[in-house]
């Protein structure tokens, strides 16, 4: 039977309109414009837009952290403040005076793909914990002259042993600091440690990748144990994710993850 050319018409376009509703499946390790939760589909967010339920600060405390309409940093009067207006929204503002208890997921996590966008104040420094035990730092390094250490911003920060010193630990492969001020992002690909069946570890946890501001800084790194600063749990399969938030004024907003997926090599 002959199709109607008209309604051969319509079908192409209904056929060109389906598939311009498809996102597309990039997930190649590389970042393309808009934030990843924008273009591709499967992400999920952390913050709920109102308040901060889903969240809880550590070792117990109130939460002080608080949703803010906005977040206001003042070049000239007040750069190494940040404040903010409570009030409902999906911008999360470390306490009026930009120190409070670090901030906890009440879920866990094991293979996870994060996307974080941050603002700090001049000089402050804060970090994304995977698993509330592996810090990806956040710092004030804008315009640093010196060689990037795992204590710069996109660092994997070293562990603490004996108390008294740092070991390991990898420094960002680049300078990719914004001014303070500015909003800016993570976007980890973040591999859990492996259990065998009688709970001994098999494979250290691994970053394998970490984009600042959407360039890679951070390639199939392993960290042999918690780092410094991290909650005090053990490794395991799955834990919660935390915020820190007693180093210094930092905002957060557009928390989103999803599972792990392996990364498509172009």
């Amino acid at each position: 039977m002959k199709i109607p050319a008209f309604l051969l018409g319509v079908l192409g376009l209904l056929a060109a309109v389906l598939a311009a509703q498809q996102r597309p499946q990039l997930n190649d390790g590389d970042a393309h414009g808009d934030p990843p939760f924008m273009v591709e589909d499967g992400w999920m967010p952390l913050l709920n837009g109102h308040g901060v339920s889903g969240w809880h600060a550590r070792d117990g405390k109130p939460v002080g952290w608080f949703t803010t309409r906005y977040v206001l940093w003042d070049r000239l009067l007040g750069p190494t403040r940040l404040s903010g207006s409570p009030a409902p929204s999906g911008e999360i503002l470390n306490g009026p005076h930009g120190r409070e208890s670090d901030l906890i997921t009440d879920r866990k996590f094991g293979d996870i793909e994060l996307y974080v966008e941050f603002l700090i104040a001049k000089g402050s420094n804060s970090g994304v914990f995977l698993q509330s035990l592996y810090e990806v730092q956040i710092f004030d390094s804008y315009q640093s002259t010196e060689p990037m250490t795992s204590s710069d911003a996109g660092g994997i920060y070293h562990q603490w042993v004996d108390n008294n010193h740092g070991v390991g630990g990898s420094a960002p492969s680049r300078n990719m600091c914004r001014p303070p001020g500015q909003w800016q992002s993570f976007q980890i690909w973040f591999r859990a440690p492996r259990f065998d069946a009688a709970g001994h570890k098999t494979e250290n946890a691994r970053f394998l990748r970490v984009l600042f501001n959407g360039m890679s800084v951070q390639n199939n790194v392993e960290t042999a144990g918690p780092t410094r600063a991290h909650l005090d749990i053990p490794e395991a399969a799955e834990n919660p994710l935390m915020l820190q938030g007693d180093h210094g004024p930092v905002a957060f907003r557009n928390i989103y993850w999803r599972p792990l997926r392996p990364i498509i090599e172009r």
